[in-house]
């Protein structure tokens, strides 16, 4: 008799044990975020007649996270794809130039893919990653601001980038009066959700 209600009191330990280890490792577990309809991309660079930015407020991509107890504890996997040709100025004339630099005719997309991702602080992460821009692949880091939503996460961040790094003729206007400066930078503010 005794062993019986130890044997059910062992079972009943061993359960609760089970229940909490499979609570805790399903709050933590890895889920596959995918990013939100409004992301926010932009380019802006120089030239010799005005500054100039670019944008887009289009693109798909899914993020592999680990969120527990309402922080990011990891970021496995990261992909972005953005349609080269979405992006956009106040200007057609600039959007024809920057399309031709990009070789829009044979690379459709600009594309962003995660190799890993070191955490700073609670808020702040290193990704290093391959973008992929007119057919030409490079990796950079990038530092990013993190926010856990109540839907999934926020990213924001920027990156410094010229158009020899991938290959691209810094267009020119005008029979080459008006000539864009070297540097650019890429800024992103996107939301990956469940």
């Amino acid at each position: 008799m005794k062993t019986n209600k130890m044997k059910t009191n062992k079972m009943k330990l061993f359960a609760l044990v089970i229940a909490i280890f499979g609570i805790t490792s399903f709050a933590s577990a890895q889920k596959s975020y995918a990013l939100d309809n409004k992301p926010t991309f932009s380019v802006a660079g120089t030239s010799t007649l005005h500054d100039w930015e670019m944008k887009s407020a289009s693109g798909t991509g899914t993020a592999t996270l680990n969120i527990a107890n309402g922080k990011l504890t990891d970021i496995e996997a990261l992909t972005v794809t953005l349609l080269a040709e979405s992006v956009k100025s106040e200007k057609k004339s600039m959007d024809k130039v920057a399309y031709e630099t990009l070789k829009t005719d044979k690379n459709k997309n600009i594309k962003y893919v995660l190799k890993s991702a070191e955490k700073v602080n609670e808020t702040t992460w290193e990704l290093t990653g391959t973008y992929t821009i007119a057919g030409v692949s490079k990796v950079y880091k990038t530092s990013v601001k993190t926010t856990v939503t109540k839907d999934g996460l926020n990213l924001q961040g920027t990156n410094k980038i010229t158009f020899t790094d991938f290959g691209m003729k810094a267009p020119t206007a005008m029979l080459g009066t008006i000539k864009t400066g070297q540097d650019l930078t890429i800024k992103f503010n996107l939301n990956f959700n469940l």
